[in-house]
C-alpha cells in the first residue's frame, strides 16, 4: 500500500515536469542553447585549425627554402610520371574497351550504337556505288570523245 501511495505522489510531480518541459518557450530555448553550443564548437575548432596552420607554415618555411632546389624539380617529375600513367592507363582502358564492343559487334551481339554503324555503312556503300558509277561515266564519256 505505501507502493501505491509513493506512486500516486510521484506522478503530479512527473507530469508538471513533462508539462513544462514541452513548453513552447522551454523547447526553444533548448534548441537556441544547442545551437548556440555546436556554433561555439565550431568556431573554436576554426580557431585551433588556423594557429595550427599558421604555426605548421611558420615551421615549415625555413625548410621548404633549404630543400626547394631539390623539392620542386622532384614534385614536378613525380607529377608528371603520374600524368603519363594516367594517361596511358587510360588510353589502354578506352582500347580494351573499343576491342570488346568490335567482338560483340562481328560476334553479332548488337552492342549499344550498333545501328548507327550499320546505318554508316550503308550510306558509306550508297556513296561508294554513286561515286563508282558517276567514275565509269565519266570514264566512258572520256574514251568516247
Amino acid at each position: 500500500m505505501t507502493d501505491h501511495h509513493h506512486h500516486n505522489q510521484q506522478q503530479p510531480m512527473t507530469k508538471n515536469l513533462h508539462e513544462s518541459a514541452s513548453s513552447p518557450s522551454t523547447r526553444q530555448t533548448v534548441r537556441f542553447l544547442t545551437a548556440a553550443m555546436i556554433g561555439l564548437s565550431l568556431l573554436v575548432l576554426s580557431g585551433l585549425t588556423l594557429t595550427g596552420t599558421v604555426i605548421g607554415l611558420i615551421v615549415a618555411t625555413p625548410l621548404m627554402v633549404l630543400f626547394s632546389p631539390v623539392l620542386v624539380p622532384a614534385v614536378i617529375t613525380i607529377g608528371l610520371l603520374a600524368a603519363g600513367f594516367l594517361f596511358s592507363g587510360g588510353c589502354g582502358v578506352a582500347a580494351a574497351t573499343a576491342l570488346a564492343w568490335i567482338y560483340r559487334y562481328v560476334t553479332g551481339k548488337h552492342p549499344m550504337g550498333a545501328d548507327k554503324v550499320d546505318y554508316a555503312r550503308m550510306m558509306i556503300s550508297e556513296k561508294a556505288k554513286e561515286l563508282g558509277h558517276y567514275a565509269q561515266t565519266q570514264t566512258h564519256e572520256a574514251h568516247t570523245k
